[in-house]
């Protein structure tokens, strides 16, 4: 059996036969634009939407066809990309195999529908049968397993519908201004070398502040004395409204607040990420609008990893500390040679 046929878990353990809400993601693996064309009209992102192909039609069919072979499920939203379909699949009640057997039917499905596709532009020999020897042949189209997501937490849901809905646009920003949703190499911050998205333009500011909530103030909070909490969260937005740069990691729950009156306020920040970037890496919808307006770079020490669920101690302690290092250097603008960005040191 091909590998690509042996089924693999998101996450071990579970057993995935229960009532659940899903989020299935199903990739043209080679990213060739076969489901469907990406139309911008007027170059205005919030406008755009896709014209589906053929094949990107039976897929949708196919995946609203389920809940007839499966009345245990609903599909609640889902978005057709150029080389992707997103969905959102809940199931109501248990099932007796579960999501795996309806998210691999749907993979099945596919695949059929993907050689059928193969196949109509599959060059015929003098003999009129197929020459599945030629060099120009295409390879099978969905060939990668599914992702697949369990929504557990409060919020996800609606943060998904958000998600899904917003796919097209983002995309159309993403071609529109591609130069700060590209990956940049080699930046070079005191002895450390990031890979960063967004504004490396940001790395040029006269001033930085670091926002880093300390325990102790968290510790005063929860025992009624808040006010060194709030004068601190007050003064990072204060600070980023007469000119600085925020930098940080952004982790505590206070912290995240802070982000979300910066990025409300439209200030610029630095993002200290715990994890590196994947293909096709999007921001998140906080930092999405921001990156694509030049306020945001995202900056990472580390190379993606897929099977990372949450930030460590020791992680989060490194992540202050890089915050620490760039608001206490001066940053010398690039080299007319072109050489990678680099710190006075």
């Amino acid at each position: 059996m091909a590998n690509h046929d042996i089924w693999h878990w998101q996450e071990s353990g579970t057993a995935w036969k229960g009532v659940g809400i899903y989020h299935v993601t199903l990739t043209v693996p080679s990213r060739e634009p076969l489901l469907g064309k990406l139309v911008i009209p007027n170059n205005d992102p919030k406008q755009a939407h896709l014209e589906r192909t053929e094949l990107g039609d039976a897929l949708v069919d196919k995946l609203l066809s389920h809940p007839s072979f499966y009345p245990e499920i609903k599909i609640l939203q889902f978005c057709l990309m150029p080389d992707h379909l997103h969905a959102i699949i809940h199931v109501t009640r248990p099932m007796d195999t579960g999501i795996r057997s309806v998210v691999r039917s749907l993979w099945q499905g596919a695949k059929k529908l993907g050689r059928a596709y193969t196949l109509s532009f599959a060059p015929e020999s003098n003999s009129g049968s197929i020459n599945q020897d030629n060099k120009s042949y295409p390879f099978p189209i969905f060939t990668e397993q599914p992702f697949i997501r369990t929504l557990t937490h409060r919020g996800q849901l609606q943060t998904m519908y958000d998600y899904i809905r917003m796919n097209p646009q983002r995309l159309a920003t993403k071609r529109l201004m591609p130069g700060f949703f590209r990956v940049q190499e080699n930046i070079e911050i005191a002895g450390r070398t990031y890979r960063g998205i967004g504004n490396a333009a940001l790395l040029q500011a006269a001033r930085y502040t670091p926002v880093h909530v300390r325990r102790t103030m968290i510790d005063e909070a929860t025992h009624g004395d808040n006010k060194r909490l709030r004068d601190y969260m007050n003064g990072c937005v204060l600070a980023a409204r007469q000119g600085a740069v925020m930098v940080s990691p952004f982790i505590s729950d206070k912290e995240k607040e802070v982000m979300i009156v910066l990025l409300a306020e439209e200030h610029p920040i630095i993002y200290i990420a715990d994890n590196g970037f994947r293909d096709y890496y999007k921001p998140s919808d906080g930092l999405f609008d921001a990156v694509a307006a030049g306020r945001v770079l995202i900056l990472s020490p580390w190379e993606y990893d897929s099977s990372k669920r949450q930030v460590t101690r020791p992680e989060c302690v490194a992540m202050n500390q890089m915050a620490e290092e760039i608001c206490t250097l001066s940053f010398a603008p690039e080299s007319d040679s072109g050489s990678k960005n680099k710190t006075n040191e």
